[in-house]
């Protein structure tokens, strides 16, 4: 079954430890030092809208950018911000003109499995950027996927719902897999539907992703631990990446 369909419509039930309004104040500070202060902002893999939202609340001219649309769906229901969700991926990013910054948010690019696809991504972020422009992703780190969630089972449960989460990391192709079964009722006979969906996501190292930026042109500005804020270690389970787009002579800019 494809990703985030049926699981859309109960992420956010499950998923409420997601910190993003700590991860809003990082990526606004992280902006700020590069005093992107305003201006137009994309998010790839904005998911139901969380911190789209947030960053709108901050001032920023918002687009979220989603490959699934029942993840879309939800966004928009519950948007009450002036903010334009597409649904694209975001290895075919296609956007009607720059954009002061680029954000990505909860490993989305983990899902970047294939080799290549993490530079694809990047190339097309550096060809949307205006001059100077950030982008800010975070990773989650092979130390996570291997020794913080190896191969263990999650189970959470509500009153008309239930999730059994599996992991599995495979340490040769640097694979990790989740297995998602779902357990939900859509009436009052407490009659429950089942339903499966796996996901995929790849670790990176940071020489990895330190290759990818410069193989797509662009230049690696900074790599902190995303709860300290501070210099990675051996046990940093996200990593937030900092990139600058890089002056290129066939792109139109934006002067002002």
């Amino acid at each position: 079954m494809e990703a985030y369909t049926v699981f859309a419509d109960i992420y956010d039930d499950f998923m409420g430890n997601i910190p993003y309004e700590t991860w809003s104040n990082n990526i606004a500070g992280l902006l700020k030092e590069y005093d992107i202060t305003e201006g137009i902002v994309c998010e790839l893999g904005c998911g139901t809208g969380k911190l789209t939202e947030l960053m709108a609340k901050k001032g920023y001219e918002m687009i979220g950018i989603d490959n699934s649309e029942d993840m879309l769906s939800v966004a928009r229901e519950s948007c009450r911000e002036d903010i334009l969700y597409l649904l694209q991926d975001m290895r075919e990013l296609e956007l009607y003109g720059t954009v002061e910054a680029v954000i990505s948010v909860c490993d989305s690019m983990n899902y970047l499995v294939k080799d290549g696809e993490l530079e694809e991504v990047l190339r097309k972020v550096n060809l949307y950027l205006e001059r100077d422009g950030i982008f800010i992703f975070d990773m989650k780190t092979e130390y996570c996927y291997e020794k913080v969630l190896g191969d263990s089972v999650q189970y959470e449960d509500t009153e008309d719902m239930a999730l059994i989460w599996e992991n599995h990391y495979d340490n040769q192709s640097k694979i990790h897999t989740y297995d998602l079964t779902m357990f939900i009722s859509y009436d009052e006979e407490e009659c429950f539907t089942r339903y499966r969906e796996t996901h995929y996501q790849r670790a990176y190292s940071v020489n990895e992703v330190k290759a990818a930026v410069k193989a797509a042109g662009m230049e690696l500005l900074k790599v902190i631990d995303a709860d300290s804020m501070k210099e990675p270690g051996e046990s940093s389970e996200r990593i937030y990446y900092v990139v600058k787009e890089c002056f290129q002579e066939n792109k139109t800019y934006v002067e002002g």
